[in-house]
């Protein structure tokens, strides 16, 4: 009885993890990271978020890919992103409404992010196409293809800026000239979209 029982509970065990080892991690995720170095502290401190980046996952050739905006728009393996992370930690998010998502949908994104692969990066968060910054890059993708907005675009003004350490890299890039009404998308408020799970 107790082999049979012994038996059961690690049956019962690995199920569950082979359950949450097969977490799915689908076409046109969402993944989330942190680092707080370089710009990141400043990013942390004026969105109030702990997430400084963020991509977009397609899988070619059967292995998830991640798309995203560094200098400049990189491709990098699902490893190699999760080494960018201060903890070597990301969180995945996907639509809530996967039938937005068909293959053709897909197919569309994933071309329109290799057609992005290497855009300079935007280190003045503007809100035009020459250059682009991480949730700027994923946001747009999401926006032409299916007309979802994975998070709320708001001006810079809104956001967080008496920290020192915000206020002396707005100082570096933009002088006296802060653009304070410049629309922007932050990897923390994609995180927060009602539209993700």
């Amino acid at each position: 009885m107790r082999n049979f029982i012994s038996i059961f509970i690690a049956a019962l065990f690995s199920f569950g993890c082979k359950s949450q080892n097969a977490s799915e991690i689908k076409d046109g995720d969402i993944i989330f990271i942190q680092n707080p170095s370089g710009q990141g502290k400043a990013i942390q401190l004026a969105t109030k978020s702990k997430y400084t980046h963020v991509g977009i996952v397609f899988y070619e050739n059967g292995k998830p890919m991640v798309y995203h905006a560094v200098q400049p728009v990189s491709v990098n393996t699902l490893e190699e992103f999760k080494e960018m992370s201060s903890d070597g930690k990301y969180e995945i998010k996907h639509l809530k409404d996967q039938s937005v998502l068909t293959k053709e949908t897909v197919a569309k994104m994933l071309k329109e992010a290799k057609a992005l692969l290497g855009t300079n990066y935007d280190i003045y968060f503007a809100w035009d196409d020459k250059e682009l910054y991480c949730s700027e890059f994923v946001w747009k993708i999401y926006k032409k293809y299916t007309k979802l907005e994975i998070g709320k675009l708001k001006p810079l003004k809104d956001f967080s800026l008496e920290a020192p350490q915000v206020k002396e890299i707005m100082k570096r890039r933009y002088g006296n000239t802060i653009p304070l009404e410049e629309k922007m998308i932050s990897p923390g408020d994609m995180y927060e979209s009602g539209l993700l799970e």
